[in-house]
Protein backbone atom coordinates (compact mmCIF):
# COMPACT_ATOMS: atom_id res chain seq x y z
CA UNK A 1 0.00 0.00 0.00
CA UNK A 2 1.57 3.13 -0.72
CA UNK A 3 2.12 5.76 1.65
CA UNK A 4 0.66 9.38 2.31
CA UNK A 5 2.22 12.40 1.82
CA UNK A 6 1.75 14.86 4.77
CA UNK A 7 1.88 18.62 4.29
CA UNK A 8 2.16 20.93 7.23
CA UNK A 9 1.83 24.34 5.06
CA UNK A 10 -0.83 24.37 2.43
CA UNK A 11 1.93 26.29 0.46
CA UNK A 12 4.04 22.67 0.10
CA UNK A 13 1.00 20.80 -1.81
CA UNK A 14 1.61 20.19 -5.61
CA UNK A 15 -0.44 23.21 -8.10
CA UNK A 16 -3.15 20.53 -8.85
CA UNK A 17 -4.24 20.07 -5.22
CA UNK A 18 -3.96 24.01 -4.49
CA UNK A 19 -6.21 24.31 -7.57
CA UNK A 20 -8.64 21.84 -6.33
CA UNK A 21 -8.73 22.80 -2.61
CA UNK A 22 -9.18 26.60 -3.54
CA UNK A 23 -12.39 25.19 -6.11
CA UNK A 24 -13.81 23.21 -2.82
CA UNK A 25 -13.85 25.85 -0.83
CA UNK A 26 -15.24 28.06 -3.29
CA UNK A 27 -18.16 25.69 -3.33
CA UNK A 28 -18.78 25.83 0.48
CA UNK A 29 -20.46 28.42 -0.18
CA UNK A 30 -23.53 26.74 -2.09
CA UNK A 31 -23.38 24.15 0.78
CA UNK A 32 -27.22 24.11 2.37
CA UNK A 33 -26.35 23.50 6.01
CA UNK A 34 -28.59 25.13 8.01
CA UNK A 35 -28.58 22.10 10.61
CA UNK A 36 -25.02 21.29 11.23
CA UNK A 37 -23.91 25.14 10.27
CA UNK A 38 -21.06 23.06 8.55
CA UNK A 39 -20.27 23.52 5.29
CA UNK A 40 -18.20 20.84 2.73
CA UNK A 41 -16.79 21.51 -0.53
CA UNK A 42 -15.34 19.22 -2.77
CA UNK A 43 -13.82 19.28 -6.04
CA UNK A 44 -12.31 16.52 -8.26
CA UNK A 45 -10.70 16.20 -11.34
CA UNK A 46 -11.03 14.27 -14.87
CA UNK A 47 -8.96 13.10 -17.18
CA UNK A 48 -9.17 15.79 -19.38
CA UNK A 49 -9.43 18.37 -16.91
CA UNK A 50 -12.31 18.81 -16.15
CA UNK A 51 -13.56 19.82 -12.89
CA UNK A 52 -16.32 19.26 -11.03
CA UNK A 53 -17.41 20.62 -7.51
CA UNK A 54 -20.23 19.63 -4.98
CA UNK A 55 -21.70 20.64 -1.65
CA UNK A 56 -22.92 18.80 1.03
CA UNK A 57 -26.56 19.87 1.30
CA UNK A 58 -28.34 18.87 4.43
CA UNK A 59 -32.31 18.18 4.80
CA UNK A 60 -34.84 18.27 7.85
CA UNK A 61 -35.67 14.27 6.82
CA UNK A 62 -32.26 13.47 8.03
CA UNK A 63 -30.43 11.42 6.53
CA UNK A 64 -32.03 12.32 3.36
CA UNK A 65 -29.35 15.12 3.12
CA UNK A 66 -26.07 14.37 0.90
CA UNK A 67 -22.32 15.02 1.46
CA UNK A 68 -20.59 16.78 -1.14
CA UNK A 69 -18.46 14.02 -2.06
CA UNK A 70 -21.22 12.60 -3.48
CA UNK A 71 -22.60 15.17 -5.08
CA UNK A 72 -19.65 15.43 -7.04
CA UNK A 73 -18.54 11.90 -7.90
CA UNK A 74 -22.48 11.53 -8.94
CA UNK A 75 -22.60 15.04 -11.33
CA UNK A 76 -19.23 13.83 -12.86
CA UNK A 77 -20.63 10.43 -13.75
CA UNK A 78 -24.14 11.78 -14.69
CA UNK A 79 -22.63 14.70 -16.94
CA UNK A 80 -19.69 12.61 -17.52
CA UNK A 81 -19.81 9.04 -17.93
CA UNK A 82 -16.57 7.96 -19.93
CA UNK A 83 -14.22 10.21 -18.04
CA UNK A 84 -11.93 8.75 -15.23
CA UNK A 85 -11.89 11.07 -11.66
CA UNK A 86 -8.14 11.77 -11.20
CA UNK A 87 -8.30 13.16 -7.62
CA UNK A 88 -10.89 14.78 -5.29
CA UNK A 89 -10.59 17.17 -2.35
CA UNK A 90 -12.35 17.89 0.09
CA UNK A 91 -12.49 21.06 2.77
CA UNK A 92 -14.99 21.98 5.49
CA UNK A 93 -15.62 25.48 7.29
CA UNK A 94 -18.22 26.78 9.85
CA UNK A 95 -21.04 28.35 8.07
CA UNK A 96 -19.99 32.36 7.57
CA UNK A 97 -16.70 31.72 8.40
CA UNK A 98 -13.52 32.24 6.18
CA UNK A 99 -11.10 29.77 7.90
CA UNK A 100 -11.49 26.19 6.93
CA UNK A 101 -11.12 23.51 9.67
CA UNK A 102 -9.94 19.95 9.36
CA UNK A 103 -12.68 17.30 8.02
CA UNK A 104 -12.38 14.23 6.40
CA UNK A 105 -14.59 12.04 4.26
CA UNK A 106 -17.40 9.67 6.12
CA UNK A 107 -17.64 6.09 5.70
CA UNK A 108 -20.36 6.17 3.11
CA UNK A 109 -18.14 8.86 1.00
CA UNK A 110 -14.71 6.35 1.18
CA UNK A 111 -17.32 3.43 0.09
CA UNK A 112 -18.26 5.61 -3.10
CA UNK A 113 -15.29 6.60 -3.59
CA UNK A 114 -13.89 2.98 -3.59
CA UNK A 115 -15.98 1.96 -5.72
CA UNK A 116 -15.57 4.71 -8.72
CA UNK A 117 -11.92 3.35 -8.10
CA UNK A 118 -12.55 0.16 -8.55
CA UNK A 119 -14.68 0.69 -11.90
CA UNK A 120 -12.68 3.05 -13.77
CA UNK A 121 -9.38 0.61 -12.07
CA UNK A 122 -7.49 3.32 -11.38
CA UNK A 123 -7.41 4.80 -8.26
CA UNK A 124 -8.26 8.34 -7.08
CA UNK A 125 -6.46 10.53 -5.20
CA UNK A 126 -7.82 12.44 -1.91
CA UNK A 127 -6.51 15.66 -0.63
CA UNK A 128 -7.82 16.90 3.14
CA UNK A 129 -7.11 18.43 6.08
CA UNK A 130 -6.73 16.42 9.23
CA UNK A 131 -7.76 17.21 12.83
CA UNK A 132 -3.87 18.70 13.20
CA UNK A 133 -4.39 20.78 10.01
CA UNK A 134 -1.96 18.75 8.58
CA UNK A 135 -2.83 18.12 4.26
CA UNK A 136 -3.12 14.98 3.56
CA UNK A 137 -2.61 13.49 0.66
CA UNK A 138 -3.85 10.19 -0.17
CA UNK A 139 -3.25 7.76 -2.84
CA UNK A 140 -6.24 5.97 -3.42
CA UNK A 141 -9.67 5.44 -1.46
CA UNK A 142 -8.52 1.87 -0.99
CA UNK A 143 -6.17 3.52 1.30
CA UNK A 144 -8.68 5.37 3.43
CA UNK A 145 -10.73 1.99 3.83
CA UNK A 146 -8.15 -1.03 4.18
CA UNK A 147 -10.82 -3.26 4.71
CA UNK A 148 -13.29 -2.94 2.05
CA UNK A 149 -16.68 -4.18 0.75
CA UNK A 150 -16.62 -4.23 -3.24
CA UNK A 151 -18.73 -6.29 -5.94
CA UNK A 152 -16.20 -9.13 -5.39
CA UNK A 153 -17.13 -9.69 -1.97
CA UNK A 154 -20.84 -10.29 -3.72
CA UNK A 155 -19.50 -12.21 -6.37
CA UNK A 156 -17.64 -14.40 -3.82
CA UNK A 157 -20.33 -15.60 -1.78
CA UNK A 158 -20.70 -18.95 -1.48
CA UNK A 159 -24.18 -19.49 -2.94
CA UNK A 160 -26.59 -22.09 -0.82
Amino acid sequence: MSEFSMFKHFDELDQESKYLLHKAKDATNHAHASYSKFTVGAALILDDGTVVTGANYENAAYPSGMCAERVALFAAAAQHPERRIMKIAIVAKKKGAKELVPAASCGACRQVMLEFEVNQKKPIAIVMQTDDNTWVLAPSAQSLLPFSFTKNNLDNHPKK
